[in-house]
This record gives structure tokens, sequence and C-alpha cells, in this order.
């Protein structure tokens, strides 16, 4: 269980307070992963406080630079880099644990935690709510361009996700979707006809070849 990084008092899973002494925790980066600060005041912007982010480097190889917020420790990542910091800080793990995927979700998930939409921190224009994988119970902002935008707390959300098989869960989600789309849709489904001169009764749907021929039969016999 975390503590308080002031009165060492224990902390809930699903929140950055301390409830003895009010303090306010970054609960993702520190005494979790080596960084040190590449700029203090960059040009982006933290979509809750409205105040600039600092940039830090994440002690990976190669280092890994995100934005981070110094007032609510939110951080910000480049499209690709929630992937690959869950790669480098996640051991590989071969199956999938539901009971501790839902126990995560239980204990972390926010029920009264209000909606809202957030601004980009570069383009400034609103971000889209997207689900973060399959039963991972993490809603991330998302601008298509430029990135993710993740609240304080969720990337260890997501890296205990992923410790109990929740990345492997997603990606047999991915894997029955693209089967699906390669299974023949109805149109595609082999029609079935009375055609005296198609006694097998079927051909495919599409083939203009087989149609014109039964077509042009009708039409002799309607004149016959």
């Amino acid at each position: 269980m975390a503590r308080c990084n002031s009165c060492a008092a224990p902390l809930p899973p699903n929140t950055q307070y301390c409830s003895y002494c009010g303090v306010r925790n970054d609960v993702d980066l520190l005494g979790k992963h080596d960084y040190r600060v590449v700029t203090r005041q960059s040009e982006r912007i933290c979509p809750e406080c409205n105040i600039q982010l600092q940039t830090v480097a994440l002690e990976m190889q190669p280092p890994l630079h995100i934005e981070r917020c110094t007032r609510c420790f939110g951080l910000f990542f480049d499209p690709g880099e929630v992937e690959t910091l869950l790669e480098s800080a996640v051991s590989p793990v071969y199956t999938v644990n539901r009971e501790l995927l839902g126990n995560i979700n239980n204990d972390r998930y926010q029920r009264n935690k209000p909606v809202k939409y957030l601004e980009c921190p570069v383009c400034l224009n609103m971000m889209s709510r997207v689900a973060f994988g399959h039963k991972s119970g993490v809603v991330v902002d998302q601008c298509r361009a430029h990135g993710v935008w993740l609240d304080g707390g969720e990337i260890s959300h997501l890296m205990e996700w992923k410790k109990a098989g929740g990345q492997i869960l997603h990606q047999q989600k991915q894997a029955e979707q693209q089967q699906r789309k390669r299974q023949p849709s109805r149109s595609q489904v082999q029609v079935f006809s009375k055609s005296n001169n198609n006694p097998g009764g079927q051909f495919e749907a599409g083939g203009e070849e087989g149609l014109l021929d039964i077509v042009f039969d009708l039409i002799f016999k309607v004149f016959d």
C-alpha cells in the first residue's frame, strides 16, 4: 500500500489525498520511477490546473520524456508512450487473473468522479474520453494528434491491470474482432435461385455473368 510522502500514513488505493494530513501525493512517479527534470516550465499546459507542465525524463533505455503537473501530478504522454512505459515497467505476463482484475477495478474505480472534457495540453482542442484497453477500468483523455492525458494514479492503475493479465485479455479481444471482420458478410454468402437453368440452386452474390444468364433466359421464355 502506498504511503503519504508527508506523514507516512497509508493512502487508499483510489486517491492521492492523505486523510490524515490532507497532502496531495504523487502516487505515480515518486518512489516508483527514477526520473530527472528536463524542463521546469514547458509550453504544454495542464488541462486540470491551467499551469505549465514540467518535462521529466524517466530513467529508461532510451529515456522517456513525458510531461508532469507539479500540482495535480497528472501526466501527458505523446502517442505510443503509455505503451512504451508499460512495456518497460511491467515484467512479461503470460496468464490472465480475472479475479485480480476485478479486485483492482473495484478498489480503484472512482464512482463519484465527475465526468468532464479536457483541453489538449498542446493544441488546446477538446480531447476525447477513451477507455484504455479491455477491462482496464481507466478512461483516458486523448488527442489523436498529440497524445494522452492521465490523471494522477491512473498510470499505476494501468500497471496493475497489465500485471494481472489485462493486456493479454485486450489482445485476445482485438483478435476476436479481427476474426469477425474476416468472416464473410451476408452479401458475400451464396444465395439460392429457383431457376430451371441453375439446378444446383446457388451462385455467388455479385456474380454478374451468372445473373445475366438467368435474366436473358427469363426474357426468352416470356417472348417464346
